[in-house]
């Protein structure tokens, strides 16, 4: 159903993948771009999932699977397969965001002070609410597994 936890879950990890796109400091702001290209991530002094393609498809497509996973309620396997590939593109999203940083950052110089805003956190929170609500689809499962047996 509709109004489980579960999908409470899914709706947080949705809107935590699509914060990135309002957030204009979403993972770090850096101050000084000296030493930095005119094609690097950096260069414009805020790192943001549009400074790369794959990041933002990444991104949508988290948050397009989190809704979709929510609308799965009659069909718990789907969903539950469907709320582990939003767990993968969280990772997907944190490891590639720390990459493409890490890059850019060893080419700062090194007065540079670098501001961490509320994006840096997001794909962590998509990673744990979707783990949550697939721990809470799991639960369900077993529930209703166990109602099949008594009958």
């Amino acid at each position: 159903m509709i109004q489980r936890i579960q999908s409470i879950f899914l709706l947080l990890a949705s809107g935590s993948a699509f914060s990135l796109f309002l957030d204009p400091m979403s993972f770090f702001e850096v101050d000084k771009t000296e030493g930095l290209t005119q094609s690097s991530t950096l260069f414009d002094g805020i790192f943001n999932v549009h400074d790369h393609i794959i990041m933002l498809v990444a991104v949508v497509l988290t948050g397009i699977a989190a809704l979709a996973a929510i609308f799965l309620f009659k069909n718990r396997k789907t969903q539950m397969t469907v709320s582990r590939i939003v767990i993968v593109l969280g990772m997907i999203i944190a490891v590639l965001a720390g990459i493409l940083f890490w890059m850019d950052f060893k080419l700062l110089t090194a007065g540079t002070e670098i501001e961490v805003g509320f994006g840096i956190i997001s794909p962590l929170l998509v990673i744990l609410f979707a783990a949550l609500a697939n721990h809470f689809i799991n639960k369900d499962e077993k529930l209703v597994k166990s109602m099949d047996r008594l009958r």
